[in-house]
């Protein structure tokens, strides 16, 4: 796939660039080996100023770099600027919470002289150079959600983003660069897919963080465990929405439509799979089904665009066969499903309903604006209907009944259970999956220190 930036909008070829060749990635790797040897050292009240700094350039540059993330994978630019806007805070709340969250922590006394110490403690130090291959659909938020925590921990930077975004991705590290972070703190590599695994068997490189397919996935996993290095994986997701009796099913169904075409769909954590009980599945699926009818599609560009293009014709036509295999196995579709007239990389918001197991829709992510919805007669059928998928990433459940709460929070095989309300990241949560969505945790305290060497410190008697 070549490097360039390509308007989802029409197709057309903006920008191309070169690959970068061995000479320029070794030079890369030796500053990040070696810019890691004094940042490491750094102190925290330093990292937290330059990422303070970062934020605020960001800010300025939202109006700018948001038009530039649209043009790259066609995310409406309302969209775009809430995603810096985003991203900002993130930074903020690391450069606030780094401290606390790295902190030394002590065993309780008892423990200690058990153990036949004087005192004893545990020590959060940074591994060295993580690579982070990063895709296309948030091309800022996956991206910083990993280099915030990353560099206040001590570590540095090597990414390797989509090919689709590379403006975006360079961006990335002239902001860090004039933030005032060292130049090998934080390095974008404009490489193919095809040149991963040889960076990861790099000895340089400590541990790797991916976002995107499984196959992509089970590839780094495979190179990673061979030599023996720390990953965090998410791949993907089919997030159960399961709307219950007792729900407000209006808001229910309203929210619904934002959280299934979310950034046109193409989102991890997107809502995908709607499972509604018989009682409340008609009222449901009909509002709904108008939600996403009345959604405006077109040029993401303009302000009240609420649908743009998907990223690419292939992912488009990936979508198609999903759609089309459904249809000739006797689902329903109760709007959408075919492809509009003229340029740009466009489908229309799409509900199926009377999917089955035998349906590659059922078991493969939809990426894109497609939900599938599905009547459960019971709470114990929405259970296994929500956990019937290979992924298990996050899950969305609408009841105003405890006891069910506390029944879909003990049993829905997934890493998040929103509950009357749509699956969002936040800096102070963790993110990641289970199954095949995955393994790790981004954000939070937990994803601060996955990529931390938790040290045991033992003073004798």
């Amino acid at each position: 796939m070549p490097i360039a930036t390509v308007n989802p909008a029409n197709g057309e070829t903006l920008k191309t660039y070169e690959a970068m060749g061995e000479e320029e990635l070794e030079r890369r790797l030796q500053l990040a080996q070696a810019t890691f040897r004094t940042y490491r050292t750094s102190a925290l009240a330093e990292r937290a100023r330059l990422m303070e700094r970062a934020a605020g350039l960001l800010d300025e540059d939202a109006p700018e770099i948001a038009r530039v993330m649209t043009t790259e994978m066609g995310k409406p630019v309302k969209q775009a600027r809430a995603e810096a806007a985003k991203c900002a805070r993130a930074m903020r709340w690391y450069a606030g919470h780094a401290e606390a969250l790295l902190a030394d922590e002590e065993p309780a006394e008892a423990d200690v002289k058990d153990s036949g110490a004087s005192r004893a403690l545990v020590r959060y130090r940074p591994l060295g150079p993580v690579l982070a291959v990063m895709p296309w659909n948030f091309p800022l938020w996956q991206v910083v959600r990993f280099a915030a925590p990353a560099l206040m921990a001590g570590n540095v930077g090597l990414l390797k983003h989509a090919s689709n975004v590379p403006q975006t991705a360079l961006y990335l590290e002239d902001l860090f660069h004039r933030a005032g972070f060292t130049e090998g703190c934080f390095q974008t590599l404009l490489i193919g897919s095809g040149a991963v695994d040889e960076i990861l068997r790099d000895e340089r490189v400590k541990a790797a963080t991916l976002t995107g397919s499984e196959p992509a996935g089970r590839a780094v996993a495979s190179t990673a465990g061979e030599m023996v290095k720390k990953t965090v994986l998410e791949l993907g997701g089919s997030d159960p929405f399961v709307v219950m009796p007792s729900a407000d099913v209006d808001r229910a169904a309203e929210v619904a439509v934002t959280a299934r075409v979310q950034n046109n769909g193409q989102s991890c954590i997107a809502a995908k799979r709607f499972v509604v009980h018989t009682d409340v599945y008609d009222r449901f699926t009909e509002r709904f089904t108008e939600g996403m009818k009345a959604l405006k599609v077109g040029d993401p560009l303009e302000e009240d665009t609420e649908v743009g293009p998907l990223a690419s014709e292939r992912g488009r036509a990936d979508l198609e066969e999903l759609v089309d295999d459904a249809r000739r196995g006797g689902a329903g579709v109760l709007c959408g499903g075919e492809r509009p007239e003229g340029p740009g990389w466009y489908y229309p918001p799409t509900v199926l309903a009377g999917v089955t197991r035998e349906m590659r829709i059922h078991r493969e992510e939809a990426f894109g604006p497609v939900a599938t919805v599905y009547r459960a007669a019971d709470l114990d059928e929405a259970v296994l209907i929500a956990n019937d998928s290979p992924f298990g990433l996050s899950s969305n459940v609408w009841t105003r009944d405890e006891a069910e709460v506390d029944r879909f929070v003990r049993d829905l095989e997934a890493g998040g259970v929103y509950v009357n309300g749509m699956t969002a990241s936040h800096p102070a949560l963790p993110f990641g999956g289970v199954k095949r969505s995955g393994y790790g945790r981004e954000l939070s305290g937990h994803g601060i220190r996955e990529f931390c060497n938790i040290t045991t410190v033992w003073h004798g008697a």
